[in-house]
């Protein structure tokens, strides 16, 4: 095998890891997926590699700063804390290492409803408040998740254009 088929299925498997690291934040997805398209196309070092390493520059940072934007916004508009969304992180991580699988989302969950229900003192108020959070949240990943499924698949191509 070849320097640049081996660069290319390890960069295709971090790709998919990134693509996976969005989902369960706890690998920055996108950053992977941008750096390993960086590699790919070092390692290749042609014109097409380089022109799909931009779009997939593009689409990252759109993916990225789309997420931030919206989620940010809704959650300055909703005047949620700083502090609710650090311990509920917090709460998220430790989840993640206790309870295989669902301890991420669990652990998340649980420090929402504590963070809200210790600010707003009643239980329907801070159940009302974390669901938005989770929407909130969950549309951030979403809207990252779609533009790297578009960086995904400029790889994909750049790769079956580099290979034919």
């Amino acid at each position: 095998m070849t320097t640049i088929i081996v660069v290319t299925v390890l960069c295709a498997l971090a790709i998919c890891v990134g693509l996976l690291g969005i989902v369960i934040p706890v690998l920055p997805g996108s950053i992977l997926i941008w750096i390993s398209s960086l590699v790919w196309a070092i390692f290749a070092n042609t014109t097409p590699t380089w022109i799909v390493f931009a779009i997939i520059t593009v689409c990252v940072a759109a993916g990225m700063a789309s997420s931030w934007v919206l989620t940010g916004r809704k959650l300055s508009t909703m005047k949620i804390p700083k502090s609710t969304l650090l311990v509920s992180g917090a709460l998220a991580l430790v989840g993640f290492f206790l309870i295989p699988v669902v301890g991420l989302l669990l652990g998340f969950v649980v420090g929402l409803f504590v963070m809200e229900y210790q600010r707003l003192k009643d239980a329907s108020t801070a159940w009302a408040s974390s669901w938005a959070i989770i929407k909130t949240a969950a549309l951030g990943i979403v809207v990252e998740l779609s533009f790297a499924s578009i960086a995904a698949l400029a790889f994909a191509v750049g790769c079956f254009v580099y290979f034919t």
